[in-house]
């Protein structure tokens, strides 16, 4: 390939605030239209914005969460635009002097970590939402997402495929979701992307011309529709032709972007300050405290994983990609210390369950729960498979093992004499069994153990069988 990919990308998160930026209209989501809304964010005449001081801590410990600089000083803009969904004419922004700068993450590339560079962090109010699919002939507007408090988070052009982008997102959308300042809901849009692409000759340093993706919400549409544009852009330039800058949509059912309109520059905006605001100005104090209240963040606690827990970087990472998802882990062993046995257990049967790993807060079966099911394991009440039945029953009816096993006498057999006496029966029924296994048939072991499970109806302990068999093979004449 003749071209590189040079990717930046716009991350929007909706801070969780349970009031807008500057008014104090509710934000929850799923509210009958237009029904969480105030003179404030409908721009009446006359009305003044005030700042919502919680909204300004989650930025800023966001801010800090991704390494960036807090500046010491900062101000509002307005941002003018006409569009039916933004009813003041303008939006509420930063654009010259945002209250932070100069931050980075990492995200990891083929087994490597790249630092991707955060360009500024700053705070705004969305607009609402239009309405297509009620009319074919009208649109509507519903104003209740109008004002609620976002952060808008600018890489630098530092990524280089989709992949990436991907892997940029899930990284920021898990730090956000760890200090508790963005539910990460992407379908809801609570968290959503818009991408700037271009493409350039290897070899060069010289930018493409690019084109912006507006309103990505998945992680999938984030990759399918940078991958159509890179070879959208590719497929123009190798034909000769020319690059247009402007703003593009994507279509998820084609897979393919189309254009929106003509990319605007800053000076279509017409930025100035906001008259009705005041510039942001920090106290020290209050600085420090926001960054000593930041949790451990996940990369942190995949190194801690790693050292306390021993696990491999894989698990772990996995383990760490949900803050709920480390939670539960903790908890499980704060009553079953048996770390790689209840990471292995989380990671095939409860991830199978719950999908994926945010979904962790709606399973029913609680950390206590699932560390008394690995206790009977461990202690040989019951055998890995059994436990797998019993976790399918404790989520059915929400019973705990202890009342699943004793309901449905699940117990293993770990009397030494008992299996004894059920092993010389099944010996002496397959004495040519025996002398083959004599003659080194060693794979009949598993025959014996078969017979053994099925005369005890899967109740004897695996273990404490293949013990018996080869104590009493190994002194049996062939």
């Amino acid at each position: 390939m003749q071209y590189e990919a040079v990717i930046g990308l716009e991350v929007h998160a909706q801070l969780l605030t349970e009031s807008k930026l500057f008014s104090q209209s509710s934000t929850k989501f799923g509210a009958s239209p237009n029904t969480q809304v105030n003179p404030i964010c409908l721009g009446m005449p006359g009305v003044l914005p005030v700042l919502n001081k919680k909204s300004l801590e989650y930025a800023v410990k966001a801010a800090y969460a991704t390494n960036c600089r807090i500046a010491p000083r900062s101000r509002f803009a307005r941002k003018n635009y006409f569009y039916p969904d933004l009813p003041k004419g303008y939006q509420i922004s930063q654009f010259e002097h945002p209250f932070s700068h100069d931050g980075w993450l990492e995200i990891k590339t083929s087994g490597d970590l790249k630092q991707i560079r955060i360009k500024r962090i700053h705070l705004e109010e969305d607009a609402g939402k239009l309405i297509h699919d009620i009319s074919p002939t009208s649109t509507y507007v519903d104003l209740n997402r109008a004002g609620v408090p976002l952060i808008e988070i600018v890489s630098e052009p530092d990524i280089s495929s989709p992949e990436e982008a991907v892997e940029y997102v899930k990284k920021l959308r898990s730090i956000l979701r760890y200090i508790g300042v963005c539910d990460g809901n992407m379908e809801e849009g609570s968290l959503r992307c818009d991408a700037n692409v271009s493409v350039r000759r290897k070899g060069t340093d010289r930018l493409g011309t690019k084109t912006e993706v507006k309103n990505l919400n998945s992680f999938k549409f984030i990759q399918r529709a940078i991958e159509y544009e890179i070879e959208r852009h590719v497929s123009v330039l190798a034909e000769g032709g020319r690059i247009d800058q402007e703003t593009r949509l994507f279509d998820s059912k084609r897979g393919t972007t189309f254009a929106m309109r003509s990319k605007e520059e800053a000076h279509d905006y017409r930025y100035f300050p906001d008259p009705d605001l005041l510039p942001l100005i920090f106290e020290k104090d209050w600085l420090d405290e926001l960054r000593e209240s930041l949790p451990e963040l996940p990369d942190k606690r995949l190194l801690r994983f790693i050292e306390d827990y021993d696990l491999s970087s894989y698990d772990a990472s996995i383990l760490t990609s949900s803050k709920e998802l480390a939670d539960y882990y903790e908890e499980c062993l704060a009553y079953l210390n048996k770390p790689r046995e209840v990471s292995n257990w989380i990671l095939t049967e409860v991830l199978r369950e719950i999908g994926q790993e945010d979904d962790i807060v709606r399973f029913p079966i609680t950390p206590k729960m699932t560390a008394d099911l690995l206790g009977h394991v461990d202690n040989g009440t019951i055998s890995r498979n059994m436990a797998k039945d019993v976790f399918q029953e404790m989520i059915k009816t929400g019973d705990t093992a202890e009342e699943i096993v004793e309901k449905k006498g699940l117990k293993q057999i770990t009397d030494t004499s008992e299996l004894e006496s059920e092993i010389e029966k099944i010996l002496d029924d397959h004495p040519d069994e025996v002398t083959r296994f004599k003659q080194g048939e060693g794979k009949l072991l598993g025959f014996f153990v078969g017979q053994v499970m099925k005369a005890t109806k899967g109740k004897a302990n695996p273990k404490l069988v293949n013990e018996i068999l080869r104590k009493y093979l190994s002194g049996r004449e062939g």
